[in-house]
Parts: C-alpha cells; sequence; structure tokens
C-alpha cells in the first residue's frame, strides 16, 4: 500500500510517489529514449532505424542499413553521452546495435 502524502504535498512530489509505487519508471525511461534518439539523430539515420528497446540501462537499436550501423558503432560512447545529457539523467550505460 502506498504511504499517504501530506495535503502540502507538490504535484511533482506526488507524481514521483505515483510513478516510484507503480513502477513506472522502466516504462517511462523507454518513451524518453525512444524520443531522444529520434531528435538526435535526425531523419537521415530515422530513416533506417526499425526498433529501439531499452532493456535494464542497454539500449538495443535495429538498423536496416549495415554501413550506418558500423559507423554508429565508432560513437557508441558519444550517443551514449548525448542521450543521457538529453534525459538528464543516467539511464543509458551500453548501446547495442543491430
Amino acid at each position: 500500500m502506498a504511504k499517504r502524502l501530506s495535503n502540502e504535498s507538490s504535484i511533482g512530489d506526488v507524481l514521483k510517489e505515483i510513478i516510484q509505487s507503480n513502477k513506472l519508471q522502466p516504462g517511462i525511461n523507454q518513451v524518453a529514449v525512444n524520443d531522444a534518439w529520434k531528435n538526435l539523430m535526425g531523419n537521415g539515420v530515422n530513416n533506417y532505424t526499425q526498433k529501439i528497446t531499452l532493456k535494464g540501462s542497454t539500449l538495443y537499436v535495429e538498423l536496416t542499413s549495415a554501413v550506418l550501423r558500423q559507423e554508429l558503432s565508432y560513437g557508441k560512447d558519444k550517443i551514449i553521452k548525448m542521450i543521457n545529457e538529453e534525459l538528464q539523467s543516467e539511464v543509458v550505460k551500453e548501446v547495442v546495435l543491430r
């Protein structure tokens, strides 16, 4: 049972409690990472992106172009840094390109 918050709690505190008690954070992170990928990579990469999945702290990206997959593999650390900066938290620690 969720703990009862006082009537003076801010909306942010109430939302954090709801997210924590209902274990919604992984789903919120999945949506946020998906949006960050689309915003940061642009149309060129998004045209070849099939599926983006976040499992734990590992981001799995399925691409239809082997050449693009090879090019992005050289910049995995930069991709991780850019996504985490966009989300303002340490969500992604590893990227796997498929």
